[in-house]
């Protein structure tokens, strides 16, 4: 068989074409695909069905595995099987969540080890500094570090069984962190997760904001599907370090939202050169201008370039942000210009 282009839904809808269809033709003829999704090399198929044609659909479904991972550039198949009602479509509910906050800004990566946080803190303070009315999430449920670069240690008040956020820097904001002591480790299965992630976006008091920023963790997982489909994303602001192998895991940051639909307002460099504090000196420690290269490449903004310097990493765990620490900093001037980008992009 074998494809010499890319793999991608085209290609996986071409080859179902190739499997049978109960009552005749194919499957894709007989209209019983449902979705097809593919990402890096695993693609994953949904086939309508219904009770009566349940057991012969299952070979069906069994075929198609069997095609799909015969072909090269496929590392895993799988075909589920999914119920289909005879009935008029229903309109897919809006989210509710956050229906006060005019702007919601994800903060990404594709991988761990960026200074996400670092950014997303920044940003929303510097966003505060402006005097727009500011939220910010944490909902990195497994790692919260909102509380220790925040420096709070206060928990959240209640009212009518519903969590009043804690205030720092001018900001309203919810960490998972707040609630459960720092060392403690939260071994929690992903219905678990999405349940307290639900809880700080819909059963916290926000009121009315400009902005919210949240905080997701690394990767292409739970959280940021369900951040799409609960509520209404502004944008996603990707962060990256200037390796090649941070820029290969922000790319797939950008796919994966793009994927939901949720637009990209741009890329952040973070760590882009360190700045001698000495002498001014800079050195390009891990490369530069890989992230704007690579934003060029996707036909995504380029946000800026954040220095890395020891006054960032020191102002973090001292619970004081350096846009407040440092306000004339290099990295502080960095962060304030970023956000305001971030503002023009939302428009």
């Amino acid at each position: 068989m074998g494809n010499a282009g890319v793999l991608d839904e085209a290609v996986v809808m071409r080859l179902l074409r190739g499997v049978a269809a109960p009552e005749g033709g194919d499957v894709v003829a007989a209209g019983l695909v449902d979705s097809v999704s593919v990402v890096d090399g695993a693609v994953q198929v949904a086939l309508r069905t219904d009770r009566a044609r349940l057991h012969t659909m299952e070979g069906v479904a069994r075929q198609a595995e069997s095609l799909l991972r015969r072909e090269r550039g496929v590392r895993q198949a799988a075909v589920v099987l999914t119920s289909h009602k005879q009935a008029a479509p229903v309109p897919q509910e809006a989210p509710q969540m956050l229906d006060g906050v005019t702007h919601v800004i994800a903060i990404a990566s594709g991988k761990g080890g960026v200074g996400k946080s670092t950014v997303a803190v920044n940003l929303a303070v510097a966003l505060a500094q402006t005097g727009r009315r500011v939220g910010l999430i944490d909902a990195d449920i497994h790692g919260p570090s909102l509380p220790r670069m925040l420096g709070v240690t206060e928990k959240p008040g209640l009212r009518d069984k519903t969590m009043i956020p804690v205030q720092a820097f001018g900001m309203k904001c919810m960490s998972i962190g707040f609630l459960v002591p720092e060392d403690q480790a939260m071994i929690w299965r992903g219905p678990m997760v999405m349940g307290a992630l639900q809880q700080l976006l819909g059963q916290t008091e926000w009121g009315e904001l400009d902005v919210m920023v949240v905080d997701v963790p690394p990767g292409t997982g739970d959280v940021q599907l369900t951040l799409s489909q609960k509520v209404r994303l502004a944008g996603a602001v990707i962060v990256s370090t200037p390796q090649d192998i941070a820029l290969l895991d922000a790319r797939r940051g950008v796919a994966m939202f793009a994927k939901v639909g949720v637009r990209i307002l741009g890329v952040v460099e973070n760590m882009s050169f360190f700045h001698c504090p000495h002498c001014g000196e800079r050195t390009d420690i891990f490369g530069h201008g890989g992230a704007e290269a690579e934003a060029a490449k996707l036909g995504v903004p380029f946000l800026g370039a954040v220095p890395l310097l020891m006054d960032v990493r020191e102002a973090g765990d001292a619970g004081l942000p350096i846009v407040l620490a440092a306000p004339e900093s290099v990295a502080a001037v960095a962060f304030r210009d970023i956000s305001e980008r971030v503002m023009a992009a939302l428009g």
